[in-house]
């Protein structure tokens, strides 16, 4: 069983893949958000460090799924490939931060990775609002973040929920984080649970 949690900067990926990991002893892929070498220093100069940024990611992340199907554990895998590929990478370039060349190169390097891996089989969607997003980022207080704009958030939720709109990878289940507290309220994470469960069962 490969689930996977996406949405955007401060949409609660992490501290819900922890929980689902303790709840269905699942093994818990988490995004090299500490350890990355490009994270700050592409916040202080995106367009310097874009390609470099997403580059790194996508080695992780591709690392990260042969690993899981390797290995045949259960995971839970905070964030996917497709995130880079289809909504940082492609707004970097749409912004002006990444240059064609570099997006050319970035894109034709996604396909052939995406040509040897399988999707997940249950993709959870975190979906929040902006003012939700700004709210968490300032509450972890990592200072590389301080820099984030609203545009930016705005910019990236558009690109998420086109492509949720369209995605077709395999099971997808849509939770919008807003008015529920998964990390205090046992009741809305057991909602979320049984939902996960719904899916998995394959009840819908």
């Amino acid at each position: 069983m490969h689930v996977a949690i996406a949405g955007n900067i401060g949409a609660g990926k992490t501290t819900l893949t922890k929980l689902l990991a303790k709840h269905y002893n699942w093994e818990p892929e988490f995004e090299d958000v500490l350890d990355n070498p490009y994270l700050e220093d592409f916040y202080n100069k995106m367009a310097r460090w874009s390609f470099n940024l997403q580059i790194y990611f996508l080695n992780s992340r591709f690392r990260q799924v042969l690993d899981i199907r390797k290995h045949g554990k259960d995971v839970i895998q905070d964030r996917t490939i497709y995130e880079d590929a289809y909504i940082f990478a492609p707004n970097l370039h749409a912004m002006g931060l990444m240059t064609n060349r570099d997006f050319e190169n970035y894109k034709s390097l996604f396909e052939l990775m995406e040509s040897v891996t399988k999707a997940p089989d249950l993709l959870i969607y975190l979906r929040s609002s902006i003012p939700n997003l700004v709210g968490q980022i300032h509450k972890r207080g990592r200072d590389y973040e301080n820099t984030i704009s609203i545009d930016y958030l705005s910019r990236l939720n558009e690109r998420y929920e086109a492509w949720i709109h369209d995605y077709d990878k395999g099971n997808l289940l849509v939770i919008d984080v807003d008015d529920i507290d998964f990390v205090n309220s046992p009741e809305d994470l057991g909602g979320i649970i049984n939902k996960i469960d719904a899916q998995i069962n394959g009840l819908f």
